[in-house]
């Protein structure tokens, strides 16, 4: 979760439970037996999702996160979950860049400069982005969104400097209740209430579940049409990546 979408909420969004679990899924088909044994999740917000992973895997998880205070770096953490504001050292063999590169303005250097040699040549970045700038919305200027990225977009970015093995859109049936939204903030000057964001997600456990159901469905066919070549449009976009090799001699 974002730290600016923070809330008091009880339960975790479905759309986030549902989305953790699509990640993780692309995790466990894209590293080695076993899972990744260091791991760097750039922007990782509260660190709920490192939390997840790190029940899965033995691996050391390193949270990496700009708009972490003092006391976000002295809370308690998960086994092998640590965090720091600043940016780490060394190579991992699997980085997570979930809902970050929008925030940067500079998205292609902050690739060159601060991804891409923490990418061990073996490894994996996976990368998500909101999808299409048609719906960009007052929601996306609250979270300091500099754009939103079409699938051809997020290519012409990720292409010169990784190897794209795998990419799709999650959450397709989404997107028309977005869609609708984002027209009715234009057409009517109705801007969202501060307290919609996934963090004050505060209904019961039956709703819960249901649309927690209907998401990981969602994201199960998009997964499934993805392996088939099939990619499907999104809320989001994703794509998995491998550092592209140096020529030969």
């Amino acid at each position: 979760m974002d730290l600016r979408e923070q809330g008091q909420a009880g339960r975790r969004h479905p759309w986030e439970t549902a989305r953790a679990r699509f990640f993780r899924s692309l995790i466990g088909r894209h590293t080695a037996p076993g899972g990744p044994r260091r791991v760097l999740d750039v922007g990782a917000g509260d660190g709920w999702f490192a939390g997840e992973l790190g029940r899965e895997a033995a691996a050391a998880i390193v949270c990496w996160d700009v708009n972490y205070r003092s006391a976000d770096l002295v809370a308690d953490l998960p086994a092998g979950v640590v965090r720091t504001a600043t940016e780490p050292e060394g190579m991992f063999d699997l980085v997570l860049l979930l809902d970050v590169v929008e925030h940067v303005e500079d998205d292609a250097g902050f690739l060159d400069r601060s991804i891409l040699p923490h990418v061990d040549p073996d490894g994996v970045l996976i990368v998500s982005v909101p999808a299409y700038q048609a719906l960009f919305s007052a929601h996306d200027e609250a979270l300091a969104h500099h754009r939103r990225y079409s699938p051809r977009r997020l290519r012409a970015l990720l292409t010169p400097r990784f190897e794209i093995v795998a990419r799709g859109g999650l959450f397709a049936s989404l997107l028309p209740a977005r869609a609708a939204g984002v027209a009715r903030e234009r057409l009517a000057d109705v801007r969202p209430a501060e307290d919609q964001g996934v963090g004050h997600w505060d209904h019961g456990p039956g709703l819960t579940r249901a649309l927690g159901a209907v998401l990981g469905a969602d994201a199960g066919v998009g997964l499934w049409l993805a392996e088939h070549g099939l990619p499907t449009p999104g809320l989001s976009t994703w794509a998995v990546c491998r550092p592209r090799r140096a020529p030969g001699p």
